[in-house]
């Protein structure tokens, strides 16, 4: 037996029970690692020098890291290190002395675990001990396939349970889903018979389509061909609108005529009687008169210059020299259309830059050609009237609420008596067709803009 003093435990004689006992079988991975559990909780109770150099490093990690990192340490020092064990098996005696005396009286306790019989045999050494510790493997391992016996059974219970239940769930979804195959194979059934009426409806859809495309390009022809003839029809009614007025103007002239002719004799005639009523006094003086006898006398006349016979000359319609040539007609009056100019020559300019710029140059253009220069701007959407100096010998209107700068220009227009030159700049395509109807003549905005560019 080990002799102990103070609680150490002293080197035991070479050939003492239990030490010359090989194990001839590896120690059992369970007892190994209950063997490394007990040594690495007595490791710390031991001085370092009573430690092996090798386990030194060790002195100051907790139980649990020793097991876990010097493992393999405690258990070669175990093995190899009588003095290190023999420390060792002196602190499992003072922890379990029962089970300690137990084992050296060779009778372990039967309700003791095994694990534990084993590893206290290891480190004790008690005669006998390869016996206990193989005795105690294999009631490890016994009791670990039982143990594994158990669980395989209880799994294997829950396995088959598990696929019962997956047998009656797989039944109940095959079930289901010939069910829900069936009702797919009669709405794909519907769906085929929908798509056949579908088709049919489509084609005739297209069939109808095709007759109207076809129905509505014959309407177009027609109304293009009625559009012609209207507008064939709309030029000769204007022709003949054009002939009437000039026939209209022919018997006004000639109404003017007569009547001067008539008045011319009764005139002479009453002057006659006026001198023979007064005698020899004035050696028969005859008062002036401002018609001759022979202005009576029909014949043809070289005509008057007007804006039309200007505008039949060779020049053409956005030649500057054509504006020049109707300012230089007798008491001619110039009509333009102010924001038309404007926005023609110069948008980018603010509304009251415009009206300057252009107001400075028809006072220079009246001023070189002493026409009359009337500017219309439109001002129906003024909320105030414009604070503006018109230039000389120009005249500046703005329309009034609800009449627009075209409809104030015809009004200029219709105001002048016939035969007075009157010229209007405007590139708006509706009021020159408006006061050429009217006996003016339209001229474009550009060529005022090039006229006044000229200077």
């Amino acid at each position: 037996m080990v002799e102990r003093t103070g609680g150490n435990p002293q080197a035991e004689p070479e050939g003492a029970a239990g030490f010359d006992e090989p194990l001839d079988r590896p120690l059992p991975e369970g007892v190994r690692h209950r063997v490394v559990s007990i040594a690495a909780e007595a490791f710390g109770s031991l001085t370092p020098a009573e430690l092996p150099a090798q386990l030194r490093q060790y002195a100051r990690f907790t139980p649990s890291r020793r097991a876990k990192f010097a493992g393999n340490a405690l258990a070669a020092a175990l093995e190899t290190d009588p003095v290190f064990r023999q420390r060792i098996a002196g602190r499992l005696r003072e922890g379990q002395p029962e089970l300690a005396a137990a084992l050296e009286a060779g009778t372990p306790p039967p309700a003791a675990d095994p694990i534990d019989v084993a590893a206290a045999a290891y480190l004790l050494r008690p005669a006998g001990w390869p016996k206990l510790v193989a005795a105690a493997g294999e009631e490890a391992q016994r009791a670990h396939a039982d143990q594994v016996g158990a669980e395989t059974a209880r799994e294997l219970q829950q396995v088959k349970a598990e696929l019962a239940r997956l047998r009656g769930a797989t039944q109940t979804e095959v079930q289901a889903a010939r069910a829900e195959l069936e009702t797919a194979r009669r709405e794909a059934e519907a769906l085929q018979r929908k798509l056949r009426s579908v088709t049919s409806d489509l084609r005739r859809g297209q069939a109808a389509l095709r007759k109207a495309e076809t129905e509505a390009a014959q309407a177009r022809a027609a109304a293009a061909a009625e559009l012609a003839a209207a507008e064939g029809e709309t030029r000769r009614l204007r022709a003949r609108l054009t002939e009437a007025e000039s026939a209209l103007e022919a018997s006004r002239r000639a109404v003017r005529e007569g009547r001067s002719v008539e008045d011319m004799r009764l005139r002479l005639l009453l002057d006659t009687v006026l001198d023979a009523a007064q005698g020899i006094r004035r050696e028969l003086a005859l008062p002036p008169v401002f018609g001759r006898p022979a202005d009576t006398v029909e014949a043809v006349a070289p005509g008057a210059i007007n804006p039309r016979d200007v505008a039949r000359r060779a020049l053409s319609e956005d030649d500057p020299a054509l504006l020049d040539q109707l300012l230089a007609l007798p008491q001619a009056h110039v009509v333009v259309d102010g924001y038309n100019v404007t926005k023609t020559g110069y948008p980018t300019l603010p509304l009251e830059k415009q009206r300057l710029r252009l107001l400075g140059g028809l006072a220079v253009l009246a001023a070189q050609t002493g026409a009359e220069v009337t500017c219309v701007f439109d001002g129906a959407e003024l909320a105030a009237p414009v604070l503006l100096a018109p230039p000389r010998g120009v005249r500046v209107l703005f329309s009034k609420p609800g009449e627009t700068a075209d409809e104030l220009i015809r009004r200029l227009v219709r105001a002048e008596p016939p035969g007075r030159p009157v010229v209007v700049v405007s590139a708006d395509r509706e009021v020159a067709d408006g006061v050429a109807r009217a006996g003016a003549r339209p001229v474009s905005s550009t060529l005022l803009l090039r006229r006044l560019a000229r200077g």
